[in-house]
């Protein structure tokens, strides 16, 4: 450290967790501003500002998450707990030694970017983090989507994990025993993150999404949720999971309810909680119209991630898809006006499951049992949308677990108790959207309208659909509502859509028969099984 130059905003911050970490690089460019950033971003080529002052880049080869690339030390803590499998694949602890210890060394005499946050806003549940990545433009994703600590906490910032993001540093195989030169790896033991051979900023955040998702429920009984959440004028909070592209970031960026967060929560005792401090949309498509909030938070300060100019301006053409479909925007909330914040908001009154269905079978909405919302929450039935992982280039029937496998260390049934023992507890009622198609599957039929989407979403919100008269799924047995204000009937039940009532229920019978050999995966049953009282949640 005796010859690191550190540069940063303030004199009182806390300098222990760079000595600890034994950085010795170049410079050190520590907590700095966000608008500081952005300048130093622009000085080192790493991109270009747009006409409404975003910073946009490019983030190289992969354009999306690389799932097959994520790796969890297995060690005395991990072994036995840990799903181990296709998502989770052990990495032995010595490789993981010895690869940090080169990533460390190849940091030497470079540039490098701190910055000290925190993954949660409850402080109960919050995991303090440091991270160093070699990219401005990732630290400022790092501001944008992590909360930052008061001035007043960084004097003695004492990060309990680490993250490392270094795009350029890549992994020999043959030796460190990863699948190929780019790898997310957890260490549990270490708590240190080490990301290398991507510029993806989605590695970041879903890895520290993946830390709370282990910890939480072992050491608080909490729920972890890939979910958006907001709330009314009232204060009910609403819930929407869902996989990337299903909605929930559009659905929950409403402009009559005040935005909790996009993503990531959790669901404690207390209430519903944050556990990031901005917002990371997808924004192919993206129009003024069509999603204003988002399209005016993308400004100085947000990053647009592989998007293209009109030509001849610095207007962005969020319609080229020239690089990716998973074009992504990040910013802070406080670009969302009337944002919550992160204050710890009440028990849900509503929570969504939001699908992208391509097989076109399940209706746009069906209120569902308690039984049946732990059934389709084990299930997290979706389509994966075109280009957010590596290699899906069109929509792929899928089930994720909990609507978030790709970031669950524990076993799915873990998550699964801990939701059900939250909807006895508080009695939300849980509904299913279908974001996905109708009128046939994928390729003959046609994507909902998103305006016939948000006016259910209201017509339940406002208890509109409390009286209405409903009718059973021929198929599924969920109740379907035959009438909602500003939707057609006729794209309430979707078998009403089909030209061919026959080949509609062949579809509907495949995609079932789907869903049972899915859940048979499971031992536990479909019904509301609520964790024991005691915290922590044994798994």
């Amino acid at each position: 450290m005796e010859t690191t130059t550190i540069i940063r905003t303030g004199e009182a911050i806390s300098l222990a967790p760079l000595k600890q970490h034994s950085l010795n690089c170049k410079t050190i460019f520590l907590n700095l501003p966000p608008e500081r950033l952005g300048e130093l971003a622009a000085t080192r080529s790493e991109g270009v500002f747009t006409a409404s002052g975003a910073f946009m880049c490019d983030t190289g080869t992969f354009t999306g998450r690389s799932p097959k690339d994520r790796y969890i030390v297995s060690d005395a803590f991990t072994k036995d707990i840990v799903d181990w499998g296709g998502i989770n694949q052990p990495f032995d602890p010595d490789s993981f030694a010895r690869l940090h210890a080169r990533m460390t060394e190849f940091l030497a005499d470079r540039q490098v970017f701190a910055r000290y946050a925190y993954a949660g806003a409850n402080p109960l549940y919050r995991k303090s983090v440091m991270a160093i990545t070699t990219k401005a433009w990732h630290s400022l994703f790092c501001y944008n989507l992590f909360v930052q600590p008061d001035a007043g906490e960084l004097a003695n910032f004492d990060p309990e994990w680490c993250i490392y993001c270094v795009p350029e540093f890549e992994a020999d195989p043959s030796v460190d025993g990863t699948r190929q030169e780019n790898f997310t790896i957890i260490d549990f033991t270490r708590k240190t993150i080490l990301i290398g051979g991507t510029g993806y900023a989605g590695e970041i955040k879903k890895a520290v999404f993946s830390v709370l998702n282990m910890l939480l429920p072992v050491e608080h009984g909490v729920l972890p949720m890939h979910c958006a959440a907001n709330r009314g004028a009232d204060g009910d909070t609403a819930l929407f999971f869902g996989l990337s592209g299903t909605g929930k970031t559009t659905l929950s960026a409403d402009p009559n309810r005040r935005l909790i967060g996009d993503d990531e929560h959790g669901w404690a005792p207390e209430g519903i909680f944050n556990f990031e401090g901005g917002c990371y949309a997808k924004v192919v498509n993206l129009s003024r119209e069509g999603e204003p909030q988002i399209f005016n938070a993308i400004k100085s300060g947000a990053i647009l991630e592989n998007t293209r100019f009109f030509p001849g301006s610095r207007e962005v053409d969020f319609t080229n898809t020239t690089v990716t479909e998973n074009t992504r925007a990040a910013y802070p909330l406080s670009h969302i006006p009337g944002a919550a914040g992160h204050l710890t908001e009440k028990e849900p009154a509503n929570v969504f499951f939001l699908t992208a269905d391509a097989f076109g079978v399940l209706p746009p909405l069906a209120r569902l049992t308690p039984e049946q919302a732990v059934f389709f929450f084990l299930s997290g039935y979706t389509s994966k949308l075109a280009g957010t992982e590596v290699g899906i280039v069109e929509p792929a029937a899928t089930f994720s677990s909990c609507f978030g496998a790709a970031f669950l260390p524990l076993s799915p049934e873990v998550y699964t108790r801990l939701l059900g023992q939250r909807l006895q507890a508080g009695g939300a009622k849980v509904w299913l959207i279908n974001t996905g198609w109708t009128g046939g599957a994928y390729g003959t039929g046609k994507r909902i309208p998103l305006q016939y989407t948000r006016n259910m979403l209201q017509a339940v919100l406002d208890g509109k659909l409390e009286e209405v008269e409903y009718t059973k799924h021929a198929v599924f047995e969920i109740d379907v509502p035959t009438s909602c204000p500003g939707v057609p009937s006729a794209v309430l039940l979707p078998e009403n859509s089909w030209t061919d009532p026959l080949l509609y229920r062949q579809q509907a019978m495949k995609l079932l028969l789907a869903f049972r050999q899915n859940a048979a995966r499971f031992p536990m049953t479909t019904g509301v099984q609520p964790v024991p009282n005691a915290n922590p949640v044994e798994v």
